[in-house]
């Protein structure tokens, strides 16, 4: 069953994410994901995470798609104008992928090529209007689509750590009214603000995948904190990741729990393990997932 069906059937979705690899070699990726087939719905492919150069998103997609899994395209702003845009997701679609999760992009002066020039020639909201622009069967310069049209299950990002919040709900509701089908949120930790962001945008009547990012250590806690705008740690998990003997059977417990805190509160699962993929259905078998 696609992830368009399992969404649309109500199914509670996990979802999970992997790098793409600094080089062409994608024989650790697909290894990982064997880890989790039929664990999860689906798996995203990140674009140029963190703004660093890696293999393409689109690429590794394909590959997955052609291994039996199905891919959540990632698709950044970032690097490429409306004409590359448009026509990797005409790509995207010939290949048979058949989800998309449409972001802005980190700004290229993160990453390893400080000195790119950043394109952001449309932002998300505009990104996702392109997409259901296409599906129709015209470009954003309103030219027709020859043959069959692109059909895609199209997600989208939302930040509901912000501060203040209100910004990030009225670019949801954007998003909504562009043709967001459903959303996949930034790292939670604090459950009692997710719970009371989940309440102000419940009249929005979209999917919602709460995201979890494993922690790593203290010291990962604290950049998040000090560098990532909506993410908040904790100092009690903070202290029960800097005191653990092991850290990633520590990142486990922390994660399960959190899973199981706020499973409640929304549709779905988003796992975002950052480089320690093959912890995920370790993660799971905590979470009785």
């Amino acid at each position: 069953m696609s992830l368009r069906k399992k969404v649309e059937s109500g199914k509670f979705i996990l979802t999970s994410e992997i790098g793409p690899p600094k080089g062409i070699e994608t024989k650790v990726i697909l290894e990982d994901c064997e880890l989790i087939r039929s664990r999860v719905d689906a798996i995203n492919v990140t674009d140029l995470q963190s703004s660093v150069m890696r293999l393409g998103s689109l690429a590794v997609s394909a590959i997955l798609k052609q291994h039996g899994f199905d891919p959540v395209y990632q698709l950044t702003c970032r690097d490429r104008n409306r004409l590359a845009l448009q026509s990797d997701i005409l790509s995207a679609a010939s290949l048979g992928i058949e989800n998309l999760l449409l972001l802005t992009g980190d700004h290229q002066s993160l990453g390893d090529h400080p000195d790119a020039k950043g394109v952001f020639d449309l932002d998300s909201v505009q990104l996702i209007e392109a997409v259901r622009g296409l599906e129709s069967g015209v470009d954003m310069a309103g030219k027709k689509l020859q043959g069959e049209l692109p059909r895609f299950l199209k997600g989208a990002v939302v930040n509901p750590g912000a501060e203040p919040v209100e910004p990030q709900i009225l670019k949801m509701k954007k998003k909504i009214e562009a043709g967001a089908e459903f959303f996949q949120t930034q790292a939670i930790y604090e459950v009692d603000k997710f719970a009371k962001f989940m309440e102000e945008v419940r009249d929005f009547k979209v999917p919602i995948f709460a995201g979890i990012v494993m922690l790593k250590s203290a010291g990962m806690a604290r950049f998040m904190n000090k560098n990532v705008a909506g993410v908040g740690v904790p100092d009690n998990l903070i202290n029960e990741i800097d005191q653990a003997k092991d850290k990633q059977v520590k990142s486990v417990e922390i994660a399960a729990r959190l899973i199981k805190e706020l499973k409640p509160l929304c549709q779905g699962i988003h796992i975002m393990s950052i480089g320690w993929d093959k912890l995920v259905p370790k993660v799971l078998d905590a979470a009785g997932l």
